[in-house]
């Protein structure tokens, strides 16, 4: 098993300098969680321009697309070949999203963010710096409440005004749909996730509990104990937990020969 180590807390502890002081949290997914918070009056760090921190660009993002063979919720990718998806539930501090994204990079990784609506309409500059990463972008609904336990027009609507969001920012709805508030949606908000033009549900098979606060040591052990080939990891940002954590997560998927990649890319 992974040790987390001192050397690696500390430094990833400097990277989001403030973030971890400020206690920047956003809700997590599971069941009976508190509703999403985000630091106030909390900044950015600086981002390069390259990465896209600014005006929005232009160009179109990915849109959704129809995977043969796949369910219509996906849990995991191909068993076959070594790579896995780590998956960000997107919320809370923006600047904690910074880091991990900035740590991800500097390892090779590339990650999957589903996007909370409200969260794109207070930082609309993330949207771009998500994909000029290298990552996917998909859709969490726009206030991050119960979308399974809604009415039909107000699920519909918690589903495409997230998506307008992105199309607006990005020129695409994104490139997955993930419900709020549970690992899968319900049969009513899955045929309204495909009505609004996403082809699959994305759910996944490895959850870190990283928004039960557990500490950067049990995130890391939760992962490194149940991942394996085509898996697709549930995490969250805004939570300094997951920022002490994805070093030694990454680190040890490499040592193990596993990639970290994009959904889109552990389903091609």
């Amino acid at each position: 098993m992974v040790r987390v180590t001192t050397t690696n807390r500390r430094g990833v502890l400097r990277a989001g300098a403030g973030l971890v002081a400020g206690g920047a949290l956003a809700a997590g997914c599971g069941a009976g969680q508190a509703a999403p918070t985000t630091t106030p009056g909390s900044t950015s760090p600086s981002v390069p321009p390259s990465a896209g921190h600014g005006t929005p660009s232009a160009q179109t993002a990915p849109a959704p697309r129809a995977y043969a063979g796949q369910p219509a919720q996906i849990t995991h990718g191909p068993r076959t070949r070594p790579q896995v998806a780590l998956t960000f539930h997107g919320q809370g501090d923006p600047g904690i999203a910074h880091s991990l994204l900035g740590t991800a990079e500097k390892a090779g990784a590339r990650l999957t963010v589903l996007a909370v609506g409200t969260w794109l309409d207070e930082h609309p500059d993330i949207a771009r710096r998500i994909l000029d990463g290298g990552h996917d972008l998909g859709n969490h609904t726009q206030r991050h409440i119960s979308v399974n336990d809604m009415a039909e027009a107000d699920a519909r609507k918690e589903i495409t005004d997230c998506a307008d969001r992105l199309k607006r920012l990005t020129g695409s709805i994104g490139t997955w749909f993930r419900p709020s508030r549970s690992p899968t949606a319900s049969p009513l908000v899955a045929r309204l996730a495909r009505e609004a033009g996403y082809p699959h549900v994305l759910s996944y098979d490895v959850d870190s509990l990283d928004y039960t606060r557990p500490g950067a040591a049990a995130v890391t052990r939760k992962v490194l104990a149940d991942v394996r080939n085509g898996s697709v990891v549930s995490m969250h940002f805004g939570y300094p937990d997951t920022v002490a954590a994805l070093p030694d997560v990454l680190h040890e998927l490499d040592r193990r020969g596993l990639r970290a990649v994009t959904t889109t890319e552990l389903l091609s």
